[in-house]
């Protein structure tokens, strides 16, 4: 099949989720989006056999709004992530296409959020163990548009703190994953990068032609604490944007929730027990609410156990008196179950008994365990 390509050699990591579905070269599915390769063998082999298919949203933008098909968060993960990638080149070499990409990504993003929430939220926590400086980006726009509507901003706010939420770390991109990586002390010149990324980040879009003023505040400001720790102005208080405080937390939340080479993750219970604490003069506590009103007592996406000892993944949050939506994918004894079951948390037999954190998350078909048909 023309339209599938061979998957290169770096694009594939041992324990992490595949970000989209594998082909052999006759176009017959070898693994399923969300698969985890346990194996160098099994690295090798894909590397070798394994082919993938770019869905080209790119080609789509000038028709966003006629698009009627539905979005599936798992199926465009992979064509998001390199529309950024490109998008961000675009801003960085000054391609006077970069405004519009930036604002088309935005809409997309935001139209994914909107569309199938459970799921986009989702795709924070299947891929947050060890996520690239891109998937980082894209999980600060998910969780920012999310926790800006639930803080009350309106719709064109909103909007403008996604595309700034994309564009924040442009700056920190070349050295990201590399200090990610890294297991030493930060070096004096690799701080001096850190800081000044705000900075040099509005530089690259004011040169680019992007210069809607909240969107370069809210970047300029993202790194301000509200009792004046923070950087590059010291800002304190009410000078700082609600959006600000917004990314700043979206970013923080994903960073507990990373793996890093010099730091343990933290769990998402333990994050979202330390986000409960931020009310404290550091934070508008009005946010922190709102992020953990977003995320919910189980966010999507997280592996939980139930009280008759089978373990399920979170496909929905909690709503009204039902408790969250569950699909079981292992029985009481461990084993992996062929399909996928339902289960009512309300009911005392499926009541979850607590969370399951693993440092590597299971095999799962993520379009099947959200209802998606490609």
């Amino acid at each position: 099949m023309d339209s599938l390509i061979r998957i290169a050699p770096g694009a594939l990591t041992i324990g992490r989720p595949l970000p989209w579905d594998v082909f052999d070269a006759d176009g017959n599915v070898l693994l399923r989006q969300g698969y985890v390769i346990q194996t160098n063998t099994q690295l090798e082999q894909l590397f070798e056999r394994g082919r993938f298919k770019p869905r080209k949203i790119e080609r789509k933008k000038e028709k966003i709004q006629e698009d009627q098909r539905q979005r599936n968060p798992f199926a465009d993960y992979a064509d998001l992530l390199a529309t950024l990638e490109a998008t961000l080149n675009a801003i960085t070499s000054e391609d006077p296409s970069a405004q519009k990409r930036l604002l088309g990504l935005a809409r997309m993003l935001e139209r994914t959020c909107q569309e199938a929430p459970e799921a986009s939220l989702a795709l924070v926590h299947l891929y947050s163990i060890g996520p690239t400086i891109h998937e980082q980006i894209l999980f600060y726009g998910i969780l920012c548009h999310f926790t800006a509507r639930a803080f009350g901003l309106d719709e064109k706010r909103t909007s403008v703190l996604t595309a700034a939420a994309l564009t924040a770390n442009l700056a920190l991109v070349p050295v990201a994953d590399q200090l990610n990586a890294s297991t030493r002390v930060l070096t004096d010149d690799q701080r001096a990068v850190i800081r000044k990324h705000p900075h040099r980040s509005i530089q690259a879009l004011t040169s680019a032609g992007i210069t809607n003023k909240l969107l370069l505040k809210i970047i300029a400001q993202h790194h301000e604490q509200a009792d004046g720790s923070g950087y590059p102005e010291g800002l304190s208080g009410t000078d700082i944007l609600p959006e600000a405080e917004i990314l700043a937390l979206s970013e923080r939340y994903v960073a507990m929730i990373t793996k890093r080479a010099y730091r343990n993750r933290m769990t998402i219970t333990a994050a979202r027990k330390l986000i409960a604490t931020l009310g404290d003069g550091k934070v508008r506590p009005a946010i922190p609410r709102s992020l953990l009103q977003v995320l919910g007592e189980y966010p999507p996406g997280m592996l939980v156990r139930l009280d008759n000892n089978e373990v399920g993944v979170v496909t929905g949050r909690a709503v009204r008196a039902r408790g969250p939506f569950v699909k079981a994918i292992f029985g009481p004894r461990g084993n992996r179950y062929s399909g996928t079951f339902e289960r009512d948390t309300s009911v005392p037999e499926y009541n979850i008994q607590g969370a399951e954190e693993p440092e590597e998350m299971p095999s799962m078909d993520f379009s099947l365990l959200w209802g998606f048909r490609n």
